[in-house]
């Protein structure tokens, strides 16, 4: 058995939808758990909920729909037909288990149905995980931001078209 297969077979089933205002608290809960700094803030949270500009998708645990475990979120201008996914956070108990893929899958194609042909993203460039996420599912690295982070961290901008 490959090894890829294997990874296949351990991914947590979940059912992924848009986020609501009942979400709030487990997302802020999930961002504080999977981020040590940059979190978003629970106004932000909750702006982005219900903002006609941005997606916030939610992953449930399929066995227990009440257990919220990654989140992406999303963000278009208007006129553009580009999406930035401005964040993936996965639970860290639920690392390992194939959610950054999911919510990567699910981050484009709510982007191409927004419209948008062209998804970009900013990851910090000592996040091995997130780089190798992103280069498998296609993304191309097109520019360096240095000192973007709040610790001084330079991230990597990638792109991808849909």
């Amino acid at each position: 058995m490959s090894v890829q297969a294997h990874k296949r077979q351990t991914v947590a089933p979940v059912t992924i939808r848009p986020a609501t205002l009942g979400d709030l608290d487990a997302l802020v809960a999930l961002e504080h758990a999977a981020f040590s700094g940059d979190r978003a803030e629970r106004r932000a949270i909750r702006h982005a909920i219900g903002s006609p500009s941005m997606s916030l998708l939610v992953a449930l645990d399929a066995e227990d729909r009440s257990i919220l475990v990654a989140a992406a979120a999303l963000e278009r201008r208007k006129g553009s037909r580009s999406c930035r996914l401005s964040s993936i956070a996965v639970s860290p108990g639920r690392a390992g288990q194939g959610l950054g893929g999911i919510m990567l899958d699910a981050a484009e194609a709510d982007a191409k149905a927004h419209g948008c042909m062209m998804l970009r993203l900013e990851v910090r460039a000592d996040n091995g995980a997130g780089i190798r996420l992103y280069e498998r599912h296609g993304y191309a690295r097109f520019a360096i931001l240095e000192d973007y982070y709040e610790d001084g961290m330079e991230a990597w901008r990638y792109e991808k078209a849909l």
